[in-house]
């Protein structure tokens, strides 16, 4: 695992929408392996044909209950686990967290909160895994790129800048071709897969917002150059 966001997620949520609306999030925030079931008998059949690295449990199910599913599908193997549930009383959420699940949300909930829970989630229950597989550091003159934990380092050790999901993407593939160019095209099918027709124009706000942390002067950039009409390039490291 190089990245949490090569995670594969296992939601199980009686409600259409709010699954829907959980894989959008989800995807929009970077998440490539996403499956969900409506009820324990789905989520079990999904579990045995692949174990997932994170579970999103609802608690009320049409055909039992998110704490006896947790049960079962922890005793096949270690999972990570968050339970979401309408249900806001202590008891309940002492009860979940008694049993071995990392957290507990209640709804309704906010968005940014619950990514930013797996994201924590994930980040400390798989840090020793991403050390094992930890890239080295990219270095984009005076400034350190980790790229597993998507943050960029000042020259001066102490402040780090966060880069999203998609500035993330973007930086990987153009380090996996440093010193390459690399065209529209390629960056947008890393990015968006396949399908990213409609998402050309927003390449370049996404390369404007990427330069701001890592150039001294993203006006004037050092790293990360524009081939006019062909790609983007991300120059080679100087040797000292």
């Amino acid at each position: 695992m190089n990245s949490i966001y090569e995670v594969r997620i296992l939601i199980v949520d009686d409600n259409k929408d709010l699954l829907r609306l959980l894989c959008e999030q989800l995807s929009g925030a970077g998440y490539r392996h996403i499956q969900t079931a409506a009820n324990c008998a789905a989520a079990k059949k999904l579990f045995a044909a692949e174990i997932p690295e994170l579970m999103i449990l609802d608690i009320n199910l049409p055909d039992g209950d998110g704490f006896s599913l947790f049960r079962a599908l922890h005793a096949k193997a270690d999972v990570p686990a968050l339970f979401l549930s309408a249900r806001d009383a202590d008891a309940d959420r002492l009860f979940g967290l008694g049993l071995g699940a990392d957290d507990y949300l209640t709804k309704p909930f906010l968005m940014q909160e619950l990514l930013l829970r797996v994201q924590h989630i994930l980040q400390r229950t798989y840090r020793a895994e991403l050390a094992r597989t930890k890239s080295k550091d990219l270095n984009l003159a005076d400034r350190s790129v980790d790229l597993n934990d998507a943050l960029v380092t000042l020259s001066n050790n102490e402040n780090t800048i966060p880069l999203t999901a998609t500035e993330l993407a973007l930086l990987r593939k153009l380090a996996d071709n440093r010193g390459h160019i690399v065209t529209y095209d390629s960056l947008c099918s890393a990015v968006w897969g396949a399908d990213y027709y409609g998402y050309e124009n927003s390449l370049g706000v996404h390369i404007r917002h990427l330069r701001q942390k890592p150039e001294q002067d993203p006006n004037q950039p050092r790293c990360l150059l524009t081939v006019r009409g062909i790609g983007y390039k991300l120059v080679k490291e100087e040797l000292p």
